[in-house]
């Protein structure tokens, strides 16, 4: 991360972000016994915080307070999540994110359609199992220009799943155990959303009491139905564990997709 803020003539004081504990509990106990102190380049964000950091480089606007709602950087962010999802921009509801920046209220069916959007994209990919087909968008995908950039994002998460998320993390197995066919994205408080890329499906589901791990377990299984089979097996059921280490129960999904 400092590598990439040195690219853009930035450093760690540029970031706006606030550092956050490593996920890893391997990661987090190596880093208290070596009495690591965790700055704003520890921020699970403060990769999105340095892209925009160089989005500001790029078009000469100031870096500083990038965060706020009314700066460049967020207008266009803004402008750009109307473009995908095709929401007024009366309507979509802005807040502040836990990482300082604006984060955006949408409903699910329009955070869908921007991930099924994303299957325009026309690319190869050396690890897919589906290399060298050609997809088709719909005429609805194209009357949407899909910029190039969109194109190597896709790219770029298909081809490093492990980038994604990370080891144990349902995003990066989802797309390990299918190479090349789905884009997971875990959101907060409950939000899951997909791109099944060979059928041109966008999902997105929210569990309402916000749980991240029911919302992982309901989105394989929904992937499953589509026709992603099989789950990872670490996300058919999750083992509901006391204080005393006894396992007491299980989180599993019940019921199936209505059509």
């Amino acid at each position: 991360m400092r590598n990439l803020l040195a690219k853009i003539a930035c450093s760690e004081r540029d970031l706006l972000c606030g550092p956050h504990p490593p996920l890893s509990e391997r990661v987090a106990s190596d880093y208290a016994t070596r009495g690591v102190r965790l700055t704003a380049v520890y921020s699970n964000c403060s990769g999105k915080h340095a892209g925009m950091l160089a989005l500001a480089r790029h078009h000469g606007w100031p870096t500083e307070f990038y965060t706020r709602f009314e700066h460049p950087v967020q207008q266009r962010c803004l402008a750009e999540v109307h473009r995908w999802t095709e929401l007024p921009l009366s309507e979509i509801g802005t807040a502040v994110d836990g990482c300082g920046v604006v984060c955006y209220g949408l409903p699910l069916r329009n955070m869908a359609l921007a991930y099924a959007k994303l299957a325009g994209a026309k690319f190869g990919v050396r690890n897919a199992e589906s290399q060298g087909v050609r997809l088709e968008a719909s005429d609805h995908s194209q009357q949407f220009r899909i910029p190039h950039s969109a194109f190597r994002i896709v790219e770029a998460m298909l081809r490093h799943p492990e980038l994604v998320a990370g080891e144990g993390r349902p995003c990066t197995e989802i797309m390990q155990a299918h190479p090349g066919r789905v884009i997971a994205k875990l959101g907060a408080e409950g939000v899951y959303c997909a791109l099944l890329r060979q059928e041109g499906l966008g999902v997105a589901l929210k569990v309402a009491d916000g749980h991240g791990v029911a919302a992982a377990l309901a989105l394989a299984a929904v992937l499953e139905e589509l026709g992603l089979r099989p789950r990872p097996a670490s996300l058919t059921a999750r083992p509901s564990v006391n204080t005393r280490g006894e396992t007491v129960g299980e989180l599993r999904v019940n019921g199936r997709l209505e059509k």
